[in-house]
């Protein structure tokens, strides 16, 4: 019995984690979660894994459409499964009906259940960025789930620039592409420069310890709070929630006060993955049709920059769906809410033609 009731407990809660899921998004059918190891996975950098983990979530019938959907920094396929985002999406009749498609939802090198500095090699883990994800997403769908080509490749933030790397490195994989609260442009500016302070806040706490600590770092959550407010959340909706000094304060407190698991160095390589991010010489290898969706109150993707006016110049098929600010929207959070673009995607993909 002492040996069968660790693995009883573990049982439980890996039924209480989908009994959570099914719950709370009862409208489609129960996600399935389950690990594939990519054997010999070759970094950029040239380091090798003879073995990558990386943890997936599947909804629907295998036989249905293929759909990839990618995540956000520090979030995971599963994080994915909430009410505002799949609730919207793969109900009956809905954009994403998981009845009709087959929706894989990865996590990406470095997060959830994919192999990461937290698993035990901490700062010698491979420096990984974002085309190493990419590859590490082909193979699972490729190599781990026997897919030649996908109806659709939709991310969000860190999720959405991977879409615009998986247009130019596998044009001819997919029929559609919706990369969301992104631009095909390199790291710059707000969005950079936020995520260099909250990279170096990190590093520069004298309790990071090289990343040899053993207890996390105080920095950790104060620096993404911080990174958090900065970047999202959206001007109207903030001053809507906290109008006064005080009510500031009490959210402010609500945040720094809030349970936080994240791992320094776990979080350190998801930000700094971003720092060779640039797909804007290449954009005239995108052959799919691209619906972008952006928001206008996004913190870290401003329209009023241009960068999509530029790059649009550059993409054959390519339209934008620009969601205005309201006290409703959540800034760079805004597309991490369904309602505001599940119409226009689902009238987007039956434009699309099929192979």
């Amino acid at each position: 019995m002492q040996i069968l009731a660790p693995l009883i407990r573990t049982i439980g809660l890996v039924l209480l984690t989908f009994a959570s899921f099914y719950t709370m998004a009862e409208n489609y059918a129960t996600p399935q979660a389950a690990i594939w190891t990519a054997k010999d996975f070759r970094f950029h950098t040239g380091e090798t894994f003879p073995e990558l983990k990386i943890g997936y979530t599947t909804v629907g019938n295998p036989t249905g459409i293929p759909v990839l959907i990618l995540h956000g920094t520090t979030g995971t396929g599963t994080g994915m499964l909430n009410a505002g985002f799949a609730g919207e999406l793969f109900g009956p009749g809905q954009a994403l009906d998981a009845t009709k498609y087959f929706i894989i939802l990865p996590d990406s090198i470095g997060m959830g259940r994919s192999s990461k500095p937290s698993d035990g090699l901490r700062t010698t883990f491979p420096r990984y960025n974002y085309d190493d994800m990419v590859q590490a997403q082909y193979r699972l769908v490729t190599e781990g789930l026997g897919i030649s080509h996908l109806r659709l490749v939709l991310g969000n933030s860190m999720g959405g620039m991977q879409v615009w790397l998986w247009g130019i490195a596998h044009p001819a994989f997919m029929d559609a592409l919706v990369p969301m609260a992104s631009t095909p442009a390199q790291m710059s500016g707000r969005n950079w420069l936020m995520r260099r302070l909250i990279i170096d806040s990190i590093r520069n706490d004298p309790a990071w310890m090289q990343g040899n600590y053993t207890t996390q770092p105080p920095s950790l959550q104060f620096a993404s709070t911080f990174f958090s407010i900065g970047t999202s959340g959206g001007n109207l909706a903030l001053q809507n929630a906290a109008p006064t000094r005080e009510m500031a304060d009490t959210l402010l407190n609500q945040k720094l006060n809030a349970k936080f698991s994240g791992d320094a160095n776990d979080y350190l390589y998801q930000w700094d993955a971003s720092r060779d991010y640039d797909p804007s010489a290449d954009l005239e290898k995108i052959s799919a049709e691209v619906l972008v969706i952006n928001s206008a109150d996004d913190e870290r993707n401003p329209p009023e920059l241009g960068l999509m006016e530029a790059a649009f110049k550059r993409i054959r098929h390519a339209r934008l769906l620009l969601i205005p600010a309201s006290t409703q929207t959540a800034g760079h959070g805004t597309t991490g809410q369904a309602k505001w673009w599940s119409s226009d995607l689902a009238s987007f993909l039956n434009t699309v033609p099929s192979p």
